[in-house]
């Protein structure tokens, strides 16, 4: 089992930055991936940016050169931090986790979800 502790939402206005931070805990054999994805009111949940073990990191476009995404492997942490921030923004933050466990099942697992509101 995976817990996933998530902290850095807030109020900002546009073009300002919020950073992001969450930490993994709990029992488990080895974190794969780790990520954010986000959900505005209406709307479906939506990939933001995520990190696989190995370093690679996928964004999603509408993000790419404003969010920046840092893994801390033996923290077993993930940090989004986001410049240039826009009403559009706005959204619940979750963040993810795959996971193996001590007996080798693979599952996904999710934060609480954090609140960002950017005001213009």
């Amino acid at each position: 089992q995976v817990q996933l502790v998530e902290s850095g939402g807030g109020l900002v206005q546009a073009g300002g930055s919020l950073r992001l931070s969450c930490a993994a805990s709990g029992s488990f054999f080895r974190i794969f991936a780790m990520g954010w994805y986000r959900q505005a009111p209406g709307k479906q949940r939506e990939l933001v940016a995520t990190s696989t073990s190995d370093g690679s990191t996928n964004y999603a476009d509408s993000v790419k050169g404003r969010f920046t995404l840092s893994r801390d492997n033996a923290k077993n942490t993930v940090y989004l931090q986001m410049n240039s921030l826009k009403p559009e923004d706005t959204a619940v933050y979750y963040c993810s986790a795959r996971a193996m466990s001590s007996v080798g099942r693979v599952l996904d697992y999710w934060g609480q979800g954090t609140q960002v509101t950017v005001s213009s």
